[in-house]
């Protein structure tokens, strides 16, 4: 995400098609690095390649159709976030300059990555699988 960062600090708008090429590999390096990650440490429901099935699983689970509804809590929570970062990714990618949505997943990623670590240090019952 920082050589993003980079790179969209030196290219001109409109994205140019070597600067455009570099950015989708770099990004598609960044997001299969982000979902080995959560795999990793296996948060459930938090992945971004699966947001249908989590949204699936809410209605699949409901208690309006039979189900226990047992981790609609959490899957909200997932679908919020995730719907929460793309509105306010959306407004930055049509209003801001190209570095500011991607400075702001820098920040994003860097503060969960920190987040993370020290909560994996915990023995506290919420963070065992």
């Amino acid at each position: 995400m920082a050589v993003a960062v980079v790179l969209s600090l030196v290219c001109t708008v409109p994205v140019q098609s070597g600067y455009r090429s570099a950015f989708i590999a770099v990004l598609a390096i960044a997001m299969g690095i982000q979902n080995a990650a959560v795999r990793k440490i296996a948060v459930p429901d938090l992945t971004t390649t699966v947001l249908t099935l989590t949204i699936t699983g809410l209605g699949a689970d409901s208690v309006l159709v039979g189900g226990t509804g047992s981790r609609a809590g959490r899957r909200l929570v997932a679908i919020a976030a995730m719907l929460i970062g793309a509105v306010v990714g959306a407004i930055l990618v049509l209003h801001a300059a190209l570095c500011y949505p991607l400075v702001a997943s820098l920040f994003l990623i860097l503060i969960v990555a920190v987040w993370v670590m020290r909560a994996g240090k915990t023995n506290d019952t919420w963070t065992k699988a």
